[in-house]
């Protein structure tokens, strides 16, 4: 008995047969490319809107920023039994400390630091002229009528003949323009304000953004965003910890060994160690011809590399192994890019967002590298219903 045609094959009907859809199918995520895509109009909508928005958007970002870093603090404070207020009541109690004392402490050192910079400068320019300018001449063969001291030090003067009085200086500023002046008592209260109401509601933001995430791929940007908050905290907290820590122990290092602009060397040396070897490089330069310069001693250098070269294998072996590890994949160069194109195109505004974007945008290519090396485009793989050609052999 011949066996019974399908009714396909006894209609003569050409179309191919109808197959079941998998149920795990329908469920399958986007393509990574769909994804892709979807983030890269989200950067885009923020890029437009950091645009069009920029002048107003400064107390806001640093509200947010200052949120960021110190809702961890708020979580453990909530894990051992306060409410979420109480912790929140607690820890922007002690960050306005902060921001109060550290002005207040810092400002007038570090204009009695500036007006003892500017004193220094017709010593600088007289050691160069007599001592760096004979000595290119006699080994490099510069002309000496190239520096001309006398002008130098007057056009230094000029710009720096009122830098000592910073406070009086931006008190002046903020008050020659009403509107400056109420732009800046906006930033004074709404950014307590706005860091207050984003630290008691952050984790509610963050489940509510989380809640509207298609479910398809929620799953994805979930990892995403777990792996952007590792290599933002890592950057961010860790690394303005090692700021902070590098910047009291320079200046307190070079005030050891007689340095009187130690202050000012040691902070600025400080906040530009986010770069590697930037802050050990402007460090002992400042700081090295300030020594010389004071004390005209050469030998004197050499305390002031011991007290960076210190700082290094503190820096190196004890504060980023522990505070900020290998998490962070951005390159010094990229660091500096970062920040001179965010203040190029934003501003302020820009300076603020810069690394945070960068760590983002670090996160994303790394995950769209994944996703190459894994792809039918790299391995070079047909797809799977491409049909194989069949051999002279073949039945």
């Amino acid at each position: 008995m011949p066996p019974a045609q399908s009714p396909t094959e006894s209609d003569g009907d050409p179309s191919p047969p109808v197959t079941s859809v998998d149920a795990s199918d329908a469920r399958t995520p986007p393509r990574a490319g769909k994804l892709a895509m979807a983030m890269l109009g989200a950067l885009s909508a923020l890029w437009l809107v950091a645009w069009l928005l920029g002048p107003i958007l400064g107390p806001f970002v640093l509200s947010a920023l200052l949120a960021y870093l110190f809702d961890p603090v708020v979580d453990r404070l909530e894990q051992r039994g306060l409410r979420r207020t109480t912790s929140v009541v607690i820890v922007f109690c002690f960050l306005l400390l902060l921001l109060v004392l550290i002005p207040l402490v810092l400002v007038p050192m570090l204009e009695t630091q500036v007006r003892e910079l500017v004193a220094t400068i017709p010593k600088l320019i007289d050691w160069l002229s007599v001592t760096v300018v004979p000595w290119l001449q006699a080994h490099l063969g510069v002309d000496p009528e190239l520096l001309d001291a006398a002008a130098l030090k007057e056009a230094l003067l000029a710009h720096w003949r009122e830098a000592g009085g910073i406070a009086a200086q931006v008190l002046r500023y903020a008050t020659q323009s009403g509107f400056a002046l109420a732009g800046w008592l906006a930033g004074v209260v709404l950014v307590p304000v706005v860091t207050f109401y984003l630290l008691r509601d952050w984790d509610v933001l963050v489940a509510n953004i989380r809640d509207l995430l298609p479910r398809a791929v929620e799953p994805q940007v979930s990892a995403l965003t777990r792996e952007i908050d590792t290599t933002l905290g890592a950057f961010l907290r860790g690394q303005l910890i090692v700021m902070l820590v590098l910047g009291a122990f320079y200046a307190g290092g070079l005030w050891l060994v007689g340095l009187k602009l130690a202050l000012l060397i040691g902070i600025v040396a400080g906040l530009v160690s986010f770069v590697p070897y930037l802050g050990v490089i402007v460090g002992v330069a400042s700081a090295g011809i300030a020594m010389l310069v004071q004390t005209g001693q050469p030998l004197d250098i050499a305390m002031v590399i011991v007290v960076f070269v210190i700082g290094q294998l503190l820096e190196g072996f004890l504060l980023t192994p522990i505070l900020v590890g290998d998490r962070i994949g951005l390159h010094p160069v990229a660091v500096i890019f970062a920040i001179m194109a965010g203040g190029q195109l934003f501003g302020f505004v820009g300076i603020l967002l810069a690394l945070p974007s960068a760590a983002v945008i670090a996160v994303l290519l790394r995950w769209a590298h994944r996703e190459y090396k894994t792809s039918e485009v790299y391995r070079g793989d047909p797809p799977a219903d491409a049909p194989t050609s069949a051999g002279p052999g073949a039945a």
